[in-house]
């Protein structure tokens, strides 16, 4: 019996061990990836008419290795993909993916994407985990303290930094083409009153907010699987991640990330109403 199947017998599985098998997932989808980023590979669309949703054989590779490691381990657990939709959706766990977050960095060469792995116990997001193995970074959340370990194994804990109003705010976005026209003004509205904005950071830009160096990410037409991670993440490094009407971020749609609860509260003065 491995060591993570022993998770199985007794009692529900402990938060350390929890986490410990988010790592194995993490390590197994970064095998299934490596052998296809900075490759040729073949770009299918999964939008219809002229959108453009871009999936790789590394996507479904890694999601592919994820889930069969959970119905290995913890076949008693929901699974929520972004490449294979959910399974077990009444289940107290459930393990929501995303196996490259930022697939369009991915097939350009960008290193800016990620690997996400959260889970949810019931309904509420219990741990989240990023993981970029091409820079060999990864940031994960117990829930607690937010940990970051990169190149030659160095490791931290991570927090957000202090910044009292919009005007002083480093603003991020992935991509404006997200919003709809009411969206894009009250975007505009925000991104006219900050100090600087930066485009294009998928998952990791997010992990930047939680380390300090971005202050707030406004973003729409998110899913669970893009978002759920990145709430535990952000929460244990003392930021705040909601929607834009205030409630959960847990379902996606439109979302904002502050790294202060100042600059959350001015921002969501513009927000509120237009999402």
């Amino acid at each position: 019996m491995g060591p993570l199947r022993a998770s199985l017998q007794g009692s529900r599985p402990t938060r350390a061990r929890l986490v410990a098998f988010a790592h194995e997932l993490a390590d197994a989808s970064a095998a299934a990836i490596a052998p296809h980023f900075r490759r040729h590979v073949a770009v299918g669309n999964k939008a219809k008419g002229r959108a453009f949703d871009p999936v790789t054989a590394a996507d479904r590779a890694a999601e592919r290795a994820i889930r069969t490691r959970i119905a290995a381990h913890f076949p008693d657990h929901g699974i929520v993909g972004e490449e294979y939709g959910a399974a077990g959706a009444d289940a107290r766990y459930r393990w929501v993916i995303d196996p490259i977050d930022g697939t369009r960095s991915f097939i350009t060469g960008s290193p800016l994407w990620g690997t996400l792995v959260g889970l949810i116990d019931g309904a509420r997001p219990l741990l989240g985990l990023m993981n970029q193995p091409f820079t060999a970074e990864r940031f994960w959340s117990d829930g607690h303290r937010l940990c970051w370990r990169g190149p030659s194994d160095q490791k931290r804990t991570l927090t957000t930094r202090a910044c009292a109003r919009l005007a002083e705010a480093v603003l991020a976005t992935t991509d404006p083409d997200l919003f709809t026209a009411g969206q894009a003004v009250a975007f505009g509205e925000i991104r006219s009153r900050v100090r600087m904005t930066r485009y294009g950071g998928d998952c990791y830009g997010y992990c930047l907010l939680a380390a300090g160096f971005i202050d707030i990410i406004i973003e729409c037409g998110l899913k669970p699987y893009d978002v759920v991670a990145l709430i535990p993440i952000i929460e244990s490094a003392g930021g705040l991640i909601t929607a834009w009407d205030g409630g959960s971020a847990a379902e996606g749609g439109c979302v904002i990330a502050a790294g202060d609860a100042r600059v959350h509260r001015e921002a969501m003065a513009i927000l509120s109403g237009s999402a």
